[in-house]
């Protein structure tokens, strides 16, 4: 997966520390990029954006 014109973002919940946060990348063609915001060069997991959309409802409707 070429990541090269990735556009990455903190999670919205990231706090001031920058302690535990995810980094998304959701412009890129047909897939949304996340990976660890402490670790740029490691592992990225890549996601379908409707199964990305799915995950982040799911979340937010969490009690």
């Amino acid at each position: 997966m070429d990541l090269t014109d990735a556009r990455w973002r903190k999670s919205t919940r990231s706090g001031p520390d920058g302690g535990n946060c995810v980094e998304v990348a959701d412009k890129l063609p047909g897939v949304v990029a996340v990976r660890d915001s402490k670790d740029p060069a490691g592992p990225v997991l890549a996601f379908a954006p409707e199964s990305w959309r799915a995950f982040v409802v799911r979340v937010v409707q969490r009690p």
